[in-house]
Order: structure tokens, then sequence, then C-alpha cells
């Protein structure tokens, strides 16, 4: 009976350890006058040559006014985006050309409007050499 209790605590443990780690990854520290805080929309893996990658949004964080990039693995080299929203209006087209460096993020680009709901996030993009490796590159929204 007490060996059933023990694998019984040590698998509650190992839950609420890895529970509090998806959280933290999941949350970033918010922008200075900025309301809410940073929420993951989307991870894509970016290959060597040039390319663009589509992040669909889905979710219950789905107003955003703000949104940036972060790149890990290899440094990234963003050319423009089209944010498209789901409450009706014309696609966004935002010319970016900014170098990301490995580990690095993007600066906080400011959506048009007031509070937006996203439906995709399409962006163009090129690695900076082959030997660097794929990058991967994640969306952030904040409110």
């Amino acid at each position: 009976m007490q060996k059933k209790n023990y694998y019984l605590i040590a698998v509650l443990f190992m839950l609420l350890v890895t529970g509090i780690q998806v959280n933290a990854q999941r949350v970033v520290k918010p922008r200075p006058g900025a309301t809410g805080s940073w929420r993951l929309l989307g991870t894509v893996q970016a290959g060597y040559a040039a390319d663009h990658d589509v992040i669909i949004v889905r979710g219950p964080f789905d107003y955003f006014r703000r949104l940036k990039f972060k790149v890990t693995d290899a440094p990234l080299h963003m050319h423009r985006m089209v944010v498209r929203y789901d409450d009706r209006g014309l696609p966004e087209n935002i010319d970016l050309r900014f170098n990301i460096p490995k580990g690095g993020e993007s600066r906080i680009i400011d959506l048009r409007g007031r509070k937006r709901k996203l439906k995709s996030v399409e962006f163009w993009y090129d690695t900076k050499g082959l030997f660097n490796g794929k990058a991967d590159v994640t969306l952030f929204g904040i409110k």
C-alpha cells in the first residue's frame, strides 16, 4: 500500500513540475506601457534559403495590437509579413527588413487600428548561411 502511495505522489509531482515549465514558456514579460503579457502564437522552423511560412492564430488569445518574433538556433533576415485579420478588413502588408541574431528578438511591430482579431501571419525570410543550421521562429502577440 505504501509503495502505491509513493508512486502516486511521484507522478503528481512530475505533472505539477511539467505544468509549471510549460506555462513559464508561454508567457513573456510585457513591454513597458503595454497591457497584458506576451502570448505565444506559433513556431515554425526556417530552412536554409529564402522562404516564407504562415502561422495560423488560434485559441482564446486572438485580439492583439503588437507582434514580435524570437529566433533561436540560427540568425535570420526577416523581409516582410502579411497580417490577415479575422474581423473583416484587408490584409496588412508590413515591410520589416531587419536581421534577428541567433537567440534574439525582432523589434515590436505595431498593428494598425485598435486591438485586432488575428487570423494568420505570413512572413518572408532567409537564413544567414548554410552552416548556421535551421532557425526556429516564434511569434508572440500582446493586447
